[in-house]
């Protein structure tokens, strides 16, 4: 008895992955040695409502009989799940999704599966931005990434800091902050000092920035904002982030900011826990006209906190006067900074803001400029995923245009260090072209590292340590650090190849090492950079941007075998061939035959390969990537 689905072949789905509204979707299901089947049922799941279609043959291949039915999508959003009910003797069995739920190939269960495949119905008119498409961003941590002439004097300028030498470690034990770990040490960083960087900038390739939080706050990574509408006096002011964003777009380069909604700093104008702004905070009145934004449950000084965070208050979304502030005021923070010269917002910790909240973002930015790009932080598949007991909204056409995309960077490292197979990296990112609408699926942000996790080249160091005091003085050798870079090549090539907006995270491109916050957040080492990982960065991002193929065009894995990966990305002008081989030396039989192409150019050193009966064949060293031109 054989039964089978794949949800990611046309033969059993059509069309392939997300559906729009007011679509239909064909679904097949093959049966072989298996009799005349008592009923063959698929079962939806959608909206809460259930519904059994009965599947009706259709046609036999090679004494395997196909079963169908089309379902008509109507103009409602949300996520369709489906199983089959096969019956036999009397009794049924079912076909769902693989124990991985990551879609493709399905199996057979003898109860009521809970593993379901899923169709993300989305709006038809759901677009994204084309411009961060098209683009490669360049994510920045402000305090680490340039200073300026003016940073000692604006750094004295404050006395409740620790005023660093660039290049320096982060400090990280609460000794070196006074006894409590506070954040509060600054390199000076400047938006004049990125300003003055435009230019290397442009030369790297870049397009887009995405700035960490810019807003006045107390600590150096300004994720407790004291003031959403104030630019860090360290940093600058309104006029220097005007002028920066002026000047960037005179390079072709737009700038994202960091919108951090979740919560705010206790230091702030809204909380004042401190007593530093000159206002009424919520901590210090129940008549603060902030006293609603946040949940105390005995005031003043028992309050919901970001993961029991006291630095760090946690806001009341549904409050209405914070949405005016944030959003729907005609000088809301969004708008405000939009009209200001940002292009877009990450928005930190999405799926701890609730979805209405999320859709009055998107609307309100989209009504002060259709073109901003909306970014979420979402660590896992953002199609399905559930915070706090709900099944969150992002990609029905009414929420995000982007999240960050953490599995991939996960599955990339995995199929680097050899802890999943060709195949194993193949099912994680179908899996996310058959969850996510296509606008969004080719707007992806696909990052090696950043603010957040380890830096790419120390994870592909191999070295793992506990404690922060031997992550501050680890250092690879000069041998560890050239296979590492060997490794990272690879992921390099792959990042600006697939699918998806490359996102460099400032530094990796000079070679900086570092694990977990705070030493991913080491100073930009200007005038000691990796020479060699700068220019393999800038011959990778030209042949990203040599095609179109590249941004837009179709992607279809050609190649899994052992730790080789290969895939072709097309369109109406190009076909390339991307092998990348992460096992020990081997030949790769490549059969692209039907995809019309008889010979093939290495994009690297124009070498010529042509087809033996419609097969290439490509020797392939350990840690190789290869990209091949066709030219018939």
């Amino acid at each position: 008895m054989k039964i089978e689905h794949n949800s990611q072949k046309i033969i059993y789905r059509t069309p392939f992955g997300a559906a729009k509204t007011d679509s239909k979707v064909t679904i097949r299901i093959a049966l072989a040695d298996f009799g005349i089947p008592s009923h063959i049922k698929l079962i939806t799941e959608f909206g809460g409502v259930c519904n059994s279609y009965n599947m009706a043959y259709v046609f036999s291949s090679l004494d395997t009989s196909f079963y169908e039915v089309t379902l008509e999508l109507g103009k409602d959003k949300g996520l369709l799940f489906y199983y089959f009910d096969i019956g036999q003797n009397n009794n049924s069995i079912y076909y769902g999704n693989n124990e991985e739920a990551l879609g493709g190939l399905g199996k057979i269960y003898d109860k009521i599966p809970d593993k379901k495949f899923q169709i993300t119905v989305y709006d038809k008119n759901y677009k994204t931005p084309d411009w961060w498409k098209n683009s490669i961003c360049y994510q920045i941590f402000p305090d680490r990434f340039a200073r300026s002439q003016e940073s000692d004097n604006i750094l004295s300028k404050r006395q409740d800091i620790i005023r660093r030498i660039w290049g320096d470690d982060p400090f990280y034990k609460p000794e070196q902050f006074g006894g409590k770990y506070l954040a509060n040490d600054f390199f000076g960083g400047t938006l004049k000092g990125i300003e003055e960087k435009l230019p290397y900038l442009s030369d790297l390739g870049i397009s887009c920035i995405y700035l960490n939080p810019i807003f006045r706050a107390y600590s150096n990574h300004r994720y407790d904002t004291g003031n959403y509408k104030e630019i860090d006096p360290i940093l600058g002011d309104e006029k220097d982030f005007a002028h920066l964003t002026k000047v960037a777009e005179n390079y072709g380069i737009k700038i994202i900011l960091d919108g951090v909604f979740n919560h705010t700093g206790s230091d702030s104008l809204y909380f004042n826990k401190n007593g530093t702004y000159d206002s009424i905070g919520a901590y210090q009145s129940k008549e603060s006209p902030f006293y609603n934004w946040f949940r105390f449950s005995k005031f003043p000084d028992e309050y919901e906190s970001w993961w029991g965070i006291d630095t760090l208050p946690q806001v009341e979304e549904h409050c209405e006067d914070f949405q005016k502030y944030i959003l729907t005021d005609k000088d809301s923070v969004v708008k405000h900074w939009l009209k200001k010269g940002a292009s877009g917002w990450r928005l930190d910790v999405v799926d701890e803001l609730p979805d209405f909240f999320v859709k009055t973002l998107r609307r309100e930015v989209k009504s002060e400029n259709p073109d901003a790009v909306i970014i979420g932080e979402v660590w896992e598949d953002a199609s399905h995923k559930v915070a706090y007991d709900e099944l969150r909204e992002y990609f029905l056409g009414e929420e995000l245009d982007s999240v960050m995309n953490y599995p991939l960077r996960s599955a990339l490292i995995n199929f680097i260090m050899k802890n999943i197979d060709a195949k194993g990296f193949e099912k994680q990112i179908m899996s996310l072209k058959e969850n996510y609408p296509a606008p969004a699926f080719y707007g992806l942000f696909n990052f090696l590292s950043s603010h957040d996790t380890e830096r790419i080249l120390t994870v592909l160091g191999g070295k793992n340590y506990d404690s922060k005091d031997e992550q501050c003085v680890a250092r690879l050798t000069d041998d560890e650090k050239a296979y590492a870079k060997r490794r990272m090549q690879c992921l390099i090539t792959l990042q600006m190849l697939l699918p998806g907006v490359p996102v460099i995270f400032y530094g990796d491109e000079a070679g900086i090492e570092g694990y977990r916050d705070p030493f991913c957040r080491r100073c930009f080492p200007w005038d000691k950079e990796d020479k060699e990982l700068t220019e393999y960065y800038k011959k990778a991002i030209g042949l990203r941007k040599e095609s179109s193929a590249f941004i837009s065009g179709e992607f279809e894995p050609i190649y899994r075998l052992n730790q080789g990966f290969g895939f072709i990305r097309y369109d109406e002008c190009d076909k390339y061939i991307v092998l990348v081989n992460t096992g020990s030396f081997s030949t790769f039989r490549i059969d692209v035959a039907r995809f019309g192409i008889t010979q093939l150019e290495n994009s690297d050193d124009g070498s010529i390969y042509t087809a033996n009966d419609g097969i290439f064949y490509i020797d392939m060293p350990e840690y190789s990537v290869k990209v091949f031109k066709k030219t018939n």
